[in-house]
């Protein structure tokens, strides 16, 4: 949201962010001159949790309508819901919602998978436009009954500054994060969530059975204990480190050989990006836009999502042929080139922004061709 809000041009829009109050990002979001509301009933996760959802719902909608917004963009699952049912009540609106791959997927039930699918098409009625993490998001959008084709748009979100990887920033990220120089070092910056799935890569990372390969772990979450238990019955606890969330990503990639991706969903994550445009050999798990990014034997490698032997052969691939990951990781460079630059994610959001408000007022006109 925040670079988004930061992409748009401030003549034409004034732009309020509104997050769970324990969000990381708020002195920044007010440091660049953006409003902020820090919404004190909105937890973060993806669960319902219906009473908290009803408190939620009414701080939020108070908010919208104090605000008198004339478009509300949603993200997330649970907030992208909430928020779209706040937006619709309080009308007057556009509403967008961008999709971040589904909140349905391979590994639930089939009852729980048809019972998300069903919200989220009741939720595609009152959405004038969508956008999505890559193409594949926006065709299973369509595909899926949950967008209309004529309403979607595959936008690339645009990532912080990286430099490339040299050795003398090799050397640096290595002496921060306290390991040997010549460890080889498999690394990621994920929440410590189901979504990311630490448990597998824990596992991966065993399976691996080389005592000179260290895993770094940036970021955190309420899978720490379960992970850390593991990590310690898999008795990796010297090599498998967890360093918490760190504002210091861009300084620490360059000291991975390989960025590993262990998701089981993803939209297209920003930090497979950045460590391509950093130049470090990718190995991702092959959900939703992915591979859009990690072609195959090319730009990186892609592993079964769900599968820690298949995510470990992926590792073991790299980390023994380091001439092919530099090949792949050159060639990851040159696929992303340009294409992540918040001056193209300013234009992309803003004819998406005047085409949902032209929707909107059709809709509210009443007038053949409004929303679904």
């Amino acid at each position: 949201m925040l670079r988004e809000a930061l992409a748009l041009d401030r003549e034409k829009y004034s732009s309020t962010i509104l997050a769970p109050e324990d969000g990381a990002l708020f002195e920044r979001a007010e440091d660049a001159g953006l409003k902020v509301i820090r919404l004190s009933k909105m937890g973060r996760g993806r669960r319902v949790y219906p009473w908290a959802d009803v408190e939620a719902l009414r701080e939020l909608s108070a908010h919208l309508r104090a605000g008198e917004f004339d478009l509300v963009h949603t993200h997330a699952g649970r907030a992208g819901a909430l928020g779209r049912v706040a937006a619709d009540r309080v009308g007057g609106c556009a509403i967008v919602h961008t999709l971040h791959g589904f909140p349905f997927n391979e590994f639930q039930s089939a009852v729980v998978r048809r019972a998300l699918l069903a919200v989220e098409r009741r939720l595609g009625r009152i959405t004038d436009h969508f956008i999505t993490d890559g193409t594949f998001v926006a065709s299973e959008a369509v595909r899926l009954k949950i967008a209309p084709p004529d309403r979607v748009r595959a936008v690339i979100t645009p990532i912080d500054a990286v430099p490339p990887v040299s050795e003398e920033a090799r050397r640096e990220g290595r002496r921060i994060l306290g390991i040997p120089a010549e460890a080889k070092v498999i690394g990621t910056a994920a929440r410590l969530v189901v979504q990311k799935s630490p448990l597998d890569m824990v596992k991966a990372v065993a399976a691996l059975q080389r005592p000179d390969v260290y895993m770094v772990w940036l970021g955190d979450g309420d899978l720490r204990a379960e992970t850390e238990r593991l990590i310690e019955k898999e008795g990796i606890s010297d090599r498998f480190l967890l360093f918490g969330t760190r504002d210091d990503v861009p300084r620490l990639l360059p000291a991975f050989d390989v960025f590993a991706m262990s998701s089981l969903w993803e939209g297209l994550p920003c930090s497979v990006v950045e460590a391509m445009t950093c130049g470090i050999p990718v190995v991702a798990t092959a959900v939703n836009s992915v591979p859009e990014v990690v072609i195959s034997g090319k730009t990186g490698l892609v592993a079964r999502p769900g599968d820690p032997v298949s995510l470990s052969r992926a590792l073991a691939h790299m980390l023994d042929h380091p001439a092919e990951a530099a090949r792949m990781a050159a060639a990851a460079r040159i696929h992303i080139g340009e294409q992540f630059r918040s001056d193209l994610l300013g234009q992309e959001l803003t004819q998406v922004y005047e085409m949902a408000l032209v929707f909107a007022s059709i809709g509210a006109a009443g007038a053949e061709g409004g929303r679904r």
